[in-house]
């Protein structure tokens, strides 16, 4: 942020978290610049928003309407989506995974295996998947491209981009 408004996001975030700690992670959330409130049904989340928005009236702050979007199902948040359902990858977030190209270097594969990594949740036996391309990475081991890299290689890319998306229930 210019003008030497560089703390900006943490004030924020400590300001919020003190007005709404009786709350927080209860039905509200404070990050960086936001404040979410979820609820599991629509008669609670009427509630809980007339608590937050009564508690900023309290303490004489505003929120602006323009920048609020309220009574969504699903929000999209750091390459996940959370619903009702549950957490599921954000599809649009791995749709470049899908034009991986093959790692060339020891430095492509730890680079593709550390984005397949903050998936690894959703992908079940992720450790012995990526095993072989992990491998690759130690200095130890000299860099040859086999064909169970290749394999670990399509398997990974084909689990973390065809449907269904996984799913981690919350």
């Amino acid at each position: 942020m210019s003008f030497g408004l560089t703390n900006a996001p943490a004030t924020f975030m400590s300001l919020m978290n003190g007005v709404f700690k009786p709350f927080l992670d209860s039905f509200v959330i404070v990050f960086i610049d936001d404040i979410w409130v979820y609820s599991k049904s629509e008669e609670k989340h009427a509630n809980h928003l007339r608590i937050v928005l009564g508690v900023l009236r309290k303490q004489r702050l505003y929120a602006d309407f323009s920048k609020c979007e309220i009574w969504l199902t699903s929000v999209a948040f750091l390459g996940h989506v959370v619903s009702k359902e549950g957490v599921i990858v954000d599809s649009q977030k791995i749709e470049s995974d899908k034009n991986w190209v093959r790692p060339s270097s020891v430095t492509k594969v730890r680079s593709s295996v550390g984005l397949a990594n903050y998936y690894r949740r959703f992908v079940k036996n992720f450790v012995s998947i990526a095993t072989h391309l992990t491998n690759l990475t130690k200095k130890e081991i000299p860099f040859e491209w086999t064909e169970k890299c290749e394999k670990s290689f399509q398997k990974l890319k084909t689990v973390l981009t065809t449907a269904p998306i996984p799913a981690l229930s919350v």
